[in-house]
């Protein structure tokens, strides 16, 4: 059954009348710092209220519709993850495995904020659509890539799509549903997102081992077309213009763009040829050289060249947003500068197989959803936002200290308790920094600022990939020289770096030291995730507080 139209308005409300006001423009309550609000959290006399029964039926429609792509979404992360390691051995190139995380994350990273702009111009079901399609051909060329490089193009296809699959869906959210309730449905969508990551690490690490890896890309293809059909038969909206496509075409930002994608493929390129070809070597010092001439040539763009920016100076430095931002961006960069490497360490040191790994991520996925609603629901109840924000990536920031101590003396218990509280914390402090942008926005920027926060989030995940590989491989070399002779010890780098299965053709001696060298590099790695994640707890202070509509 699909939606009702509604007036072909592309600012008014997708539920009730154009006469509602957004929860963000009636918001009761002014904005204070350090968690404090002198002003009650209740209705305005004579306001109009939103959360009717209506959205609750269109919701109710909708979620089903988009949670197969955030399912997909979900489920492809937490596949890849869990398949490193195979993927490495099998096309010889463990050394540069980061890359296939790297190269989905620089699209992912640079095409999540021009999706906020694009669904302005083109419409929000038809990015969705076009997202899903990217994705699907990206995830078929995934499983069909025959070498590293191919591998690594189609999972930046695939990044294109990613991006649109979660942005577009959280602007659908910011535009259906009352900022009070934001938490409670984002929540559901968590659910959603949990049994992908739940159901994708042991899928990833089972199919690896049996079927092999390749199935688990192309086993998304036709999940992909199912989430394309479900949108389009489901999600019926106004039309944004009527304008001819070109004229559309006109107003996007094509330059801030490629600027964008040019400073961060410059940074990762830098990061990932310093352990690899040598801090000295040209392209390394060329590519971490244009990295800040480019951020600036991007930033210079979007605040005073392009007509349409899509991340506009006025909402990126808002400093009611920023710091929201800025928790987004070290939040991310120490999350995943740790549940990127925890299934190497679990294979690599431990010696677990690639499906065991993936189930031992299983409780930190569960913990992310739980904590997620559980911050919705607080915020539900109390209409106060910092308080969690802080406490949640205040436990972000405590789980470092059961991580090291995993690594440090080899315990899986103490890994698994670390990354059930680092998933809790962050899916907290996710959640309310989300609706502590959506307080301080006005409605018709809320599509470009969620997006926005979406970048922080994608460039957070990149530069934290990026910098904690760069310390492991370097650490790695290291630890190798350190404990080999010379060239047994260049031999066994070379080898041991393209493919953990050479460790278990290696004598128990060599063996255990190449295990040891892998312990130390691992917890070197955890060195600028640590760093990324106190600044992200410094920030969370600077959040200001805003009282929630009802």
């Amino acid at each position: 059954m699909p939606l009702k139209k509604l007036p072909a308005d592309e600012r008014a409300p997708l539920l009730g009348d154009g006469g509602v006001r957004s929860g963000r423009e009636s918001c009761a309550g002014e904005d204070v710092e350090n968690g404090h609000d002198s002003t009650p959290a209740s209705n305005v006399p004579g306001e109009v209220k939103e959360g009717t029964p209506d959205m609750a039926k269109k919701m109710h429609l909708l979620l089903p519709a988009v949670g197969v792509g955030i399912y997909l979404v979900a489920i492809d992360q937490l596949l890849t993850v869990a398949m490193y390691t195979k993927i490495g051995n099998e096309l010889d190139a463990l050394n540069n495995i980061s890359w296939v995380a790297t190269s989905y994350f620089l699209t992912l990273t640079s095409f999540q904020p021009l999706y906020g702009k694009l669904s302005d111009i083109f419409g929000r079901k038809e990015c969705l659509l076009f997202s899903y399609a990217v994705f699907g051909i990206g995830c078929l060329g995934c499983g069909l890539a025959q070498d590293m490089v191919q591998l690594c193009v189609f999972r930046a296809v695939s990044g294109i799509g990613g991006g649109g699959m979660n942005s577009v869906v959280a602007i659908l959210m910011s535009d259906l549903v009352p900022l009070r309730d934001r938490g409670i449905w984002q929540g559901y969508l968590n659910i959603i997102y949990a049994a992908g990551t739940s159901t994708g690490a042991p899928l990833g690490g089972l199919w690896a081992d049996s079927l092999g890896w390749r199935w688990s890309f192309i086993a998304q293809t036709p999940l992909c077309a199912a989430a394309w059909l479900a949108v389009y038969f489901v999600l019926d909206l106004p039309p944004t213009s009527h304008d001819h496509w070109l004229s559309k075409l006109r107003r996007v930002d094509f330059l801030g763009a490629l600027t964008l994608v040019s400073a961060v493929f410059a940074l990762l390129v830098g990061l990932d040829s310093g352990p690899n070809l040598g801090w000295t070597n040209p392209v390394t010092i060329s590519s971490l050289g244009l990295t800040i001439p480019l951020f600036a040539l991007f930033i210079l763009t979007e605040v005073r060249i392009a007509a349409n920016p899509f991340a506009p100076a006025r909402i990126i430095f808002d400093p009611n947003l920023f710091a929201c931002y800025l928790a987004n961006f070290f939040g991310n960069a120490g999350y995943y500068g740790t549940v990127f490497f925890l299934p190497l360490y679990f294979q690599a040191v431990e010696g677990y197989s690639a499906t065991m790994s993936g189930i031992l991520l299983v409780p930190a996925m569960i913990c992310n959803v739980v904590a997620s609603l559980a911050g919705g629901w607080i915020m539900k109840r109390t209409g106060r936002f910092y308080w969690v924000t802080v406490a949640g990536f205040g436990v972000l920031f405590l789980s470092m200290l059961p991580l090291m101590l995993s690594i440090r003396y080899r315990s899986t218990a103490w890994a698994v308790i670390g990354m059930v509280m680092s998933s809790g914390g962050s899916g907290s402090g996710i959640t309310t920094t989300l609706v502590g942008l959506l307080a301080h926005t006005a409605k018709e920027d809320s599509a470009v600022a969620v997006a926005c926060s979406y970048l922080f989030r994608s460039l957070g995940s990149s530069i934290g990939i990026s910098t904690s590989s760069a310390v492991l491989q370097q650490v790695l070399r290291l630890q190798l020289f350190a404990r080999l002779d010379g060239n047994e010890a260049h031999q066994i780098e070379e080898r041991v770096r393209e493919s953990l299965d050479i460790i278990k053709q290696l004598p128990a001696r060599m063996a255990e030291q190449v295990r040891s060298s892998y312990q130390v590099a691992i917890l070197g790695a955890f060195a600028p995730t640590l760093l990324f994640l106190s600044a992200c707890l410094c920030v969370t202070f600077l959040v200001k507080e805003k009282s929630l509509k009802k």
